[in-house]
This record gives structure tokens, sequence and C-alpha cells, in this order.
């Protein structure tokens, strides 16, 4: 009876450990989930915690809400003007109607990757074809994919029950013939802007020369007046200290005047002057009273 009893309480507590393992569940603060009565939807987007089910004819399926990341290849895009450009981008996306995303991927990831990688592919090539290779080059990247990005959220929201939180390029490169022409005409358009800051500055050069130029001839010439009035100013001070000498001592004045003459005449060697001696130059070498005559 004894060992009747003991089975009893085992297999009860077995029973009740089952129930309890099959009925109650938890929902992680990452995910989100949806339950199921024989693979039809009773209850969705269950958020996290503990909770109940009927065992054997419910389940629960279980989905990663976090934001996760679709590295795509890279792959090859028309431009406006037919010029092809490898574009190399990667998708941000999450999952924010567990139902929806269950009834279009039975929660399968890699079906939802699968199936959200063409429409990616399909809309960047709809954006690169609108815009020419000088607008892909010249543009932010950022504002570059926020068309496609917003577009494909609203598709993506209604078909697959996922939010396409970014759409990024990780580098965009142009074929090995196209790379050539593309570089040589950037160098072309670099090369005449050159041009272009040369032949500016050379006009300002030589402006700022010939008004330097004309301003130096403008002051070389007020200089120059202002010379001569000086020097006339000397001038006439000159002549009338030599009048006032002159009007105080008329004879001592020539007498001076006639010492500097000969001191100016025969200062070098070999000076040879021809005059007669009575000439008045020698006045006052042939008679020293010439003073009172």
């Amino acid at each position: 009876m004894i060992n009747n009893r003991s089975l009893l309480i085992v297999g009860g507590l077995a029973a009740v450990a089952w129930l309890a393992s099959n009925s109650l569940y938890v929902v992680d603060e990452t995910q989100r989930a949806v339950k199921l009565r024989f693979g039809e939807v009773i209850e969705e987007n269950i958020q996290p915690g503990l909770h109940f089910k009927v065992p054997i004819t419910q389940t629960v399926r279980k989905f990663d809400t976090r934001v996760l990341t679709l590295d795509t290849d890279p792959s090859r895009y028309l431009t406006l003007e037919q010029k092809a450009v490898i574009v190399d981008s990667y998708v941000k996306w999450q999952v924010i109607n567990p139902t929806r995303y269950y009834e279009a991927t039975a929660g399968d990831e890699l079906m939802a990757t699968r199936l959200i990688q063409p429409r990616v592919d399909e809309s960047l090539r709809n954006e690169f074809g609108r815009l020419n290779l000088q607008q892909i080059i010249a543009e932010r990247r950022d504002d570059l994919m926020t068309g496609p990005a917003e577009e494909l959220d609203a598709l993506m929201r209604e078909e697959l029950g996922v939010a396409i939180v970014d759409i990024r390029v990780k580098r965009i490169d142009l074929p090995e013939d196209v790379s050539a022409a593309v570089y040589d005409r950037m160098r072309s358009e670099r090369e005449r802007e050159a041009r272009e800051w040369r032949a500016q500055g050379q006009e300002e050069a030589e402006r700022i020369r010939a008004n330097a130029d004309r301003r130096r001839q403008v002051l070389l010439a007020q200089a120059s007046e202002r010379a001569e009035t000086l020097r006339g100013e000397g001038d006439a001070e000159a002549a009338a200290i030599f009048s006032q000498a002159y009007q105080q001592d008329a004879e001592f004045f020539s007498f001076y005047r006639s010492l500097n003459a000969y001191r100016e005449t025969f200062s070098g060697d070999g000076n040879m002057m021809v005059l007669e001696p009575s000439s008045d130059f020698f006045r006052y070498l042939n008679s020293p009273q010439a003073a009172g005559d």
C-alpha cells in the first residue's frame, strides 16, 4: 500500500510538472509572440512576461524584435545617363507585426531576408536610375537613401509585417571600363577650374600692380614737386643772405668770391689757364691794394 501510494504521489508530481512546463511559457523582453491553435493565430503580439497556454492544442511562436541587419551583395545599377555603378549596401529591419510576419514567412528569418532583398534591390535600382552620375557623387549617401527607405518601409509593413529602419550604402564604385573616363573628365574639370582661378589671380595681380605703379608715380611727382619747392625756397633764402652780405661790405664780398674762384680753379693737378695778366680775374693777385681802388 505504501509503495502504491508513493508511486501515485510521484506520478502526480510528474503530471503536474509536465502540465506546468507545457502550460506556462516566458516571452523575453527582446521578443514578441503569437499563440496558435492547430496553426491558426488566436492571440496576437504577446508582450514580454510569463503567460499560459493550453497544452497540446495550443502552441506559441516567438520572434526576435530587435533591429536585424541584412547585408546585401554588391549590385550593378544604371544611372540616368546609362552609366553603370557598383553599389554595396545593407538594410536594417525589425519585426513590428508578429502575426503578419508569421503568416508571410512562417516565422523563418531566412525566408524573410529572401523576400526583403529583391525589394531592396528593386528600390535601389529605381533610385539610381533617376539620378545622373554627378548627382550620385555629389549627394550625401544618407540623403540618397532616404527615399528608397521610406518607400520600402511602407511596402514591407503591409506585406511582411516588418519595418525597414534604414538603408545604408557602404560604398559606390565604378566599373573599370567607366572609371578611367570619369576620372579623366573630373581631372579636366579641375584643370579648367584651376585655369580660371589662375586667370582671375593674374588679373587681380595686374590690377594691384597697376594701382601700385600709379600711386608710386603720384608719390614721386609729389615728392619731386616738394623737393623743387624746397630747393627754390633754399636758393631764394641763400640769395637773400648773399645779398645782405654783399650790401654790408661789397668789396670784402667780392674779395671772398675771388678767393673761392682761385681755390676751385687751381685745386686740381695740371690746370692751365691762358689769360692776360691785366685780366680782372687776377685783380687781387696783381695788387694787394685792389680792395682800396
